[in-house]
């Protein structure tokens, strides 16, 4: 579906014009659009997730699609981030703009809305080149990833079941799976949780969690894991999955 002039011109998300390391091997452009499904109380792009960033820092898809004509001689990949990217109307058509320029296109997601990720793989003019997966704790944890007066009863282990196996389905140099390390929501046995989700040859990337500016001000207290610490679940979850690593 066509995006109107208006969808075109309306702010939609933060542009970073060049970037060389979230798309592996790429010189891309990143864009991270507003909205998130998701309350992850570490998160620190604050603004986009609950849809309220200075209209100043974001831009128009249109911009966006023409920032990537303009570079198309310099840039070899787009990204679309977020937030979380499925939930906004413009990523077919971010996806599609991105194709005719000849650019791969990764898409980030926190693969918890397998319906629409399944409906963009299955369309050849929006299919993703490269997927990465943020998983974020084990399932049975993700209550703790909503907000406080929501409902919903989401059976998180069956959702993120179909996401990775969606994932899976490409080759294992097109598709990666991400957890930030953060103390509250990732021990050993969240490690274990999540690594039986993962397809044995997955690149499973870890991240430091970073104690500023988190969406939930309590976690700005948190002491993030030690070194040693680090390297004692990234060393398990080798045993695990050994395409982990520490990025």
């Amino acid at each position: 579906m066509d995006l109107t002039e208006e969808q075109l011109n309306k702010p939609r998300g933060v542009l970073i014009k060049t970037t060389l390391v979230d798309f592996p091997g790429r010189v891309a452009s990143t864009v991270f659009l507003e909205g998130c499904n998701l309350r992850c109380p570490y998160c620190y792009n604050t603004n986009l997730v609950l849809n309220c960033e200075p209209a100043e820092n974001l831009c128009s898809i249109k911009e966006i699609t023409d920032h990537l004509e303009k570079r198309q001689k310099v840039l070899t990949g787009f990204v679309i981030s977020g937030g979380e990217a499925l939930l906004n109307p413009a990523t077919p058509h971010l996806i599609r703009a991105a194709k005719k320029l000849n650019l791969k296109v990764k898409l980030d997601t926190n693969g918890t809305l397998p319906d629409l990720l399944e409906k963009l793989i299955a369309n050849p003019e929006t299919k993703p080149d490269f997927i990465a997966m943020d998983i974020k704790t084990s399932p049975q944890k993700y209550s703790l990833l909503l907000e406080k007066d929501s409902l919903t009863k989401i059976d998180f282990h069956e959702v993120l079941r179909k996401s990775v196996d969606l994932i899976s389905a490409y080759p294992p140099q097109e598709r990666e799976f991400r957890t930030v390390l953060v103390p509250s929501l990732i021990t050993k046995e969240d490690i274990k949780n999540i690594a039986e989700l993962l397809p044995k040859d997955a690149s499973w990337q870890f991240a430091q969690f970073r104690n500023e500016n988190c969406l939930n001000p309590d976690y700005n207290e948190i002491i993030p894991y030690l070194d040693g610490d680090i390297k004692e679940l990234v060393d398990y979850a080798k045993t695990l999955i050994p395409g982990a690593a520490l990025r």
